[in-house]
């Protein structure tokens, strides 16, 4: 792309962004027909789009904005150039996320063919190229803050997926960025984008239930072998095309093991938080939507107990129970022992709902309307595009970097009281530990030189 089409697409953006400032009907969306005709979008206007971490969620995520013609995929970057080893053992890496674009794109181009996506190792080096708009994190947890504060400081808005950050630390750090240098992250919650939780949570927030006393979000448990390749837990040498010191990155050294990368990283405390996080960028996030405690957290944990993986590699909690009180006395309690979803509790009354389903007693709640004059919470009904439509806009998406560091910090300060085996309390406004230097210590890890945030 040449630099006078940069420059028209960026101004064009920009002319967008007031026009939807100035019309209060559509504060949210603009529609794709304003970016170059009726059902078709001038390349010179496209938002382009770079993924970084196409194995997993992140190819799932680069189909559904191939989607979208107010997008082009002009780059994807992993570590592994291809290989097996992903969710059910199916093939991953940059090199088939290439072929998914340029094949997708060649079917509508009237040549068939098409050459306009590049392949990185690095992400420094996408995030490098001017021409790029915005990018797909998809990397394993211990790699977001880097790769999210560095999308930042280029000036890339973000779509970044959940679990949001590794620990409470490195989440404030994230957010702080995003909004410093003025970015659109929309978060990979997307259970935001889901009628049963809106419908849900807008109940709740108008009082149907009465006052509302206890939320339970229940999680799965265990650390299943997604990859098929969990036995394969002893050291092995690297494969060709697989640069793994890049992947291992800020976390500690340990010799490689198909086990430990791809997809069942999850169950590593070094890399994620078990299942505990792994859902916690979903039916906690409800949870807080529905309490209408977005922009804050509880005031204390209680009562946690894990049960903690000590086979082979794994060690991360695969049987959970915790309490997080609110300084309103609501109890949010997460455990996978109880019902699956997100119940929302009152006096007169409760709500049930999960990936395509809902429920409530009475079940007359289920055809209450919401007035005109009561609480709508955001409506989006695609997540990608609601991020699209915010990067045109530049209003904030369902699932903002803020609201998504609230949410995950309840399943860090539940892994946290899970491993110390005591009760903390925790101030939501300083974010920090309340006369417990012990658990403070437990905010931020020790990253591997030469990374830090």
């Amino acid at each position: 792309m040449n630099r006078r089409q940069k420059i028209t697409r960026r101004t064009f953006l920009k002319n967008v962004a007031c026009a939807a400032g100035a019309v209060a009907a559509f504060p949210h969306f603009v529609p794709s027909s304003a970016l170059g005709g009726a059902g078709s979008v001038a390349p010179s206007s496209r938002i382009i789009m770079g993924c970084i971490g196409t194995g997993n969620q992140g190819t799932n995520d680069m189909r559904d904005l191939l989607q979208d013609k107010r997008v082009q995929i002009a780059a994807v970057c992993d570590v592994n150039r291809q290989s097996d080893g992903y969710w059910n053992n199916r093939i991953g890496g940059r090199e088939p996320a290439r072929r998914i674009v340029t094949e997708y794109y060649a079917r509508k181009s009237a040549s068939g063919n098409y050459r306009g996506c590049r392949a990185y190792e690095d992400f420094r080096d996408l995030l490098a190229r001017d021409d790029i708009d915005a990018v797909l994190i998809a990397l394993p947890d211990h790699w977001h803050s880097i790769a999210v504060i560095e999308a930042a400081k280029a000036g890339k808005d973000i779509y970044g997926e959940k679990p949001l950050s590794l620990t409470i630390g490195e989440g404030r750090a994230m957010s702080d960025a995003v909004h410093r240098y003025g970015r659109v992250f929309q978060t990979g919650s997307q259970q935001r984008s889901d009628h049963n939780f809106r419908r849900a949570c807008e109940l709740v927030r108008n009082g149907r239930i009465g006052r509302l006393h206890t939320v339970k979000c229940g999680l799965p448990g265990g650390t299943p072998d997604i990859s098929k390749k969990g036995n394969r837990n002893k050291p092995e040498r690297v494969p060709d095309g697989f640069n793994y010191d890049m992947w291992l990155g800020p976390a500690p050294y340990a010799p490689y093991c198909p086990a430990r990368c791809h997809v069942n990283f999850r169950w590593i405390l070094d890399y994620s938080g078990g299942q505990v996080t792994d859902w916690g960028g979903h039916h906690p996030d409800i949870a807080q939507w529905g309490m209408g405690t977005e922009k804050t957290g509880p005031v204390e944990i209680k009562n946690a107990k894990g049960e903690f993986a000590r086979d082979g590699l794994y060690n991360t909690a695969k049987s959970f129970y915790f309490e997080c009180i609110y300084k309103n006395g609501v109890k949010l309690i997460v455990s996978n022992k109880v019902r699956g979803g997100v119940t929302f509790e009152g006096t007169e009354g409760w709500v049930w709902a999960d990936r395509g389903r809902h429920d409530a007693n009475p079940k007359s709640l289920l055809e209450s309307v919401i007035k005109p004059d009561e609480i709508h919470l955001y409506r989006s009904d695609n997540h990608a595009r609601n991020f699209i439509d915010c990067v045109i806009s530049r209003e904030e998406p369902v699932v903002p970097i803020e609201t998504a560091h609230r949410s995950i910090t309840i399943s860090h300060l539940g892994n946290i009281a899970m491993r110390l085996q005591r009760d903390l309390k925790w101030n939501p406004d300083t974010e920090r530990f309340v006369n417990d230097d012990g658990a403070d210590r437990m905010l931020l890890r020790t990253m591997r030189s030469p990374w830090r945030v």
